[in-house]
Parts: structure tokens; C-alpha cells; sequence
């Protein structure tokens, strides 16, 4: 493919062009897996750890904070959901973004996300370390980072279907114990679980009000919220290996709405109705401190088998989508040639590439145990904004582009197009802003803005040269 911006572009769903990124790869995923890593995929550890902190700032307010930045996934996974129905591809994103914006647009966002999981991929077996020593005094923290990269990496190493099968029975766990959470929390809050009292809105309207903190607490609830969605991408990474990937796309973008509804906001409005927002417990997990403030036996070591299954989860399919994106970039003339070699439908070094940064956590959890989970959070900074920042631009552009040439591809369609589109980027450029106000986000974004910047600069220089080289060979041909 030729990295210069094409004078025609192909239809949105050019059946050469998903040849070319899924050929060899294989097709184990079925729906039942795809559907359940969709679902899986929005209930992380942010969700049942990283919340505390955005409550201790927020306060009842944070169900508000939820609410705002769910609006803003939901219009994402939609455009997303947009573009790979009508052209499925496991570099999704960054397939769309370079078709719509040119080579070094898909370099950026496809290398910025590769990143992002490879980090991410290390501090979940960092924090599943942490739960494992704490069951286990004495154990080393590495040893058990080492383990969980040796499992996962292995498992990703062998056929799809393994992962999909891993990654279907991780989140049915994960989804099971919101459904009884949130089961528990609706009887509780209305007096009908035996043994309590419904608090009515006590909790609500009382220590400090809604806002007890004012627009700064909001801020920094809504900043944690916004990162706290992050992993619905996965899924259109995925249905290019499923049985039917067009329809298992549209499916699980179309239930992002009350999948979002349900587990996100719905927790949170449990958890704030029926704990005191100031609880010191809140902050350590909010989960564990709801459990025990309602007398449930055994609350804390349930929450931390739910937790460290969430953080499994996620190594699982973050080394996944990481392995996908590198090799469909290579496909792309993105990359070095030996990562997109496929083997037995797997890209295997993909995969041990995308591990890397995990193995060496193995070293610097030896290392640096006291500060290594902070410093790797602070380097994948904002890098999601910047995803679906590509995700939103690139969806104005073939919108209009893919209703011209191939409307019929269009299975799944945004809302109000343009205009919740550029809503969208409207809700992106707000939360930089905010990010830019906080000390605690502002670095962070500033090593995001940083990191991009490179990989823009590089992309766009390998796009150059590469058309100059196009450029030399017609030349010859024609002397």
C-alpha cells in the first residue's frame, strides 16, 4: 500500500483492503466470544479500584461525573462502531484514521494505542502482584508479575480461540459480580435486604451536599471517569477474527448504551447512595467498603478475587489488541517486516513484542517496587483522548465519503451526524483543557502531547520518503 494520500480512495469496505490487514490471521473468535469481551472489556480495574479516588474528590456528584463522560464514550464507540461495520479491520482505528487522514494519521494513533496497552499490560501485572502478596506474605512482587506474563503471553501465543475462551470466562466472572453488586445495592436502598434500613438521600444531600467539594472536586472526578472507560476499543480490534465480523460489531456497539448505564453509573449511584462519600474505606475500594458497610461476611476478599480477575482480564486483552494493531501497521508498511510474520493464525512476534514492556516490569518491580506503578501511569498520560480524538476526525471524513460510494456498507450509523460528531470533539478539547488546569493530569498530558508529536513526525516522514521513493521507481520504469 502506498503510503501517499491515494487521489481516489477505495470504498470504505474494499474487500482488497481487509484482505490485506486479516489474511493470514485466523478466525476463531465466535459470537458468544465477541459479545462477552464487549461486555467484559468496560468492567476494569478502574472501575472497581481507580473510583475510589474519583468519589473522595467528587463525592455524590461523581454519579453526574460518570454520566457526562459515558456520553462522550458512547458517541465515540459509536462513530467507531461506524467505520468497522462498514470496513472491519484489526488495526480498526488506525486503518480508519489513514484512509480518511493518510498514512502518518494511522501511524500516530496506531503506535500511540500500541503503547498504551503494552504499559497498561504491566501495570495490571504489577497490581494483580500486589493482590497476590497480600494473600501470600513473603512472596516477591516480581516472581508473581513474572508468572502473569509467562501465563498470558503464552496464551496469547497459542490460537485465538484460547484467548477468546479466556477472555469470555474472565468477563462472564467480572459481570456476574456487578450483577449481584448491584442486585445487593438496589435492595439495600430500598430497605428490602434484610437486616438494614434504606438511607434514603441522606447520603446524597448530607456531608457537604452533592458538590462537597465544589467544581475542582467535580474536575477531578470527571478526569477520572473519562480514563475509567478506557478498553471498550478492543472489541472492533477483535471482530476482525470472528465467525462474522460486520455483525458481531454492530451488536456489541449497539448495547455500549446500557452496558455503560448499567455498570458504570448504575455503581456508582449504589455506592454513593448508601456510603458516606468521606468514608476513609471509600478511597482504598469502594466496592469493599459498600460490602462491609452493609455487613456482608468475607466482603473484602471477595472484592480482591473480583479484582485481581479484572486485572487478568485486561493483560489478557490488552496483549491482544496490542499484538493486532502491530500487526496490522506492518501489514500497512507501518513497521518492521518481522513483527506482522503470522504463524499458525496467530502474529507471534507481535505478540512477544507487545509483551516486552510487561517483562520488564518483572525488573523494575525488583527494582523500583515503591514508585514503579506510578511512573509507568504517568507516561501513557492522555494517549485515549488522543485515540478517540483520531476516531472522531476520522469519522467526519468517511462518513461522507463511505455515503458517496458504498452507502450500503453503513450497517451501523452515529447519531445526528455531524452534529454529535462534532459534539464529540467539542467534549475531547474540554477535558484537555481541564487536564491542563489539574497539577496532578498536566504532566501527563504534556508527555502525551510530547510522545504524539514523535510519532506524528515520524509517520509523516516515513510517508514522505516513501512516496519520493514511489515517486523514483516510476521514474526508472519510464526511462
Amino acid at each position: 500500500m502506498s503510503l501517499s494520500p491515494p487521489a481516489a480512495p477505495p470504498p470504505p469496505s474494499s474487500p482488497t483492503e481487509r484482505q490485506q490487514d486479516t489474511a493470514a490471521l485466523s478466525h476463531g473468535l465466535k459470537q458468544r466470544h465477541l459479545s462477552m469481551i464487549a461486555l467484559g472489556g468496560v468492567i476494569g480495574a478502574g472501575l472497581f479500584v481507580g473510583s475510589g479516588t474519583a468519589i473522595a474528590a467528587a463525592g455524590p456528584s461523581i454519579v453526574l461525573a460518570y454520566v457526562l463522560s459515558g456520553v462522550l464514550v458512547m458517541l465515540v464507540m459509536r462513530m467507531l462502531g461506524e467505520m468497522s461495520a462498514a470496513n472491519p479491520a484489526s488495526g480498526s482505528f488506525s486503518v480508519h484514521a489513514e484512509r480518511a487522514l493518510g498514512p502518518w494519521a494511522g501511524f500516530t494513533a496506531g503506535w500511540a494505542f500500541w503503547f498504551l496497552l503494552c504499559v497498561a499490560v504491566g501495570l495490571e501485572a504489577i497490581g494483580a502482584a500486589e493482590i497476590m502478596t497480600g494473600w501470600f506474605p513473603g512472596t516477591p512482587g516480581w516472581a508473581w508479575v513474572a508468572l502473569f506474563m509467562v501465563v498470558f503471553c503464552g496464551t496469547n501465543l497459542a490460537a485465538v480461540k484460547n484467548f477468546g475462551e479466556f477472555e469470555f470466562w474472565f468477563a462472564a466472572l467480572k459481570v456476574a459480580a456487578i450483577v449481584i453488586f448491584l442486585a445487593i445495592g438496589v435492595l439495600a436502598i430500598t430497605g428490602l435486604l434484610p437486616g438494614t434500613e434504606s438511607p434514603g438521600t441522606d447520603n446524597l444531600t448530607g456531608e457537604g451536599g452533592f458538590l462537597p467539594n465544589g467544581y475542582e472536586g467535580f474536575v477531578v472526578g470527571l478526569l477520572a471517569s473519562v480514563f475509567a472507560y478506557g478498553g471498550l476499543e478492543t472489541v472492533t480490534i477483535a471482530a476482525a477474527e470472528s465467525e462474522h465480523p460486520v455483525q458481531g460489531v454492530a451488536k456489541a456497539v449497539r448495547t455500549a448504551m446500557w452496558r455503560i448505564a448499567v455498570f458504570y453509573i448504575g455503581s456508582m449511584a449504589v455506592i454513593v447512595a448508601l456510603v458516606p462519600w468521606n468514608d476513609p474505606a471509600v478511597k482504598g475500594g469502594p466496592y469493599v467498603a459498600t460490602l462491609d458497610h452493609l455487613g456482608i461476611p468475607a466482603a473484602g476478599e471477595i472484592m480482591n478475587v473480583v479484582v485481581l480477575i479484572a486485572l487478568l482480564s485486561a493483560m489478557n486483552a490488552n496483549i491482544y489488541g496490542a499484538s493486532r494493531m502491530a500487526r496490522s501497521l506492518v501489514a500497512r508498511r507501518q513497521g518492521p517486516s518481522w513483527l506482522g510474520r503470522v504463524f499458525g493464525g496467530v502474529p507471534r512476534p507481535a505478540v512477544l513484542a507487545s509483551s516486552v514492556i510487561g517483562f520488564c516490569c518483572v525488573l523494575l518491580s525488583y527494582w523500583r517496587p515503591d514508585d514503579i506503578f506510578a511512573w509507568l501511569l504517568n507516561t501513557i498520560g492522555a494517549i485515549i483522548l488522543v485515540v478517540w480524538f483520531f476516531i472522531t476526525v476520522s469519522q467526519l471524513v468517511l462518513r461522507r465519503r463511505t455515503e458517496r460510494e458504498a452507502p450500503e456498507t453503513l450497517v451501523v450509523r452515529m447519531w445526528l451526524y455531524p452534529w454529535l460528531s462534532i459534539a464529540a470533539l467539542l467534549g475531547m478539547a474540554t477535558v484537555f483543557v481541564l487536564m491542563l488546569g489539574e497539577p496532578d493530569t498536566r504532566n501527563q498530558l504534556l508527555a502525551t502531547g510530547v510522545l504524539t508529536l514523535a510519532l506524528a513526525a515520524t509517520g509523516y516522514a516515513l510517508q514522505r520518503r516513501r512516496a519520493a521513493a514511489g515517486t523514483n521507481d516510476e521514474v526508472s520504469r519510464a526511462g
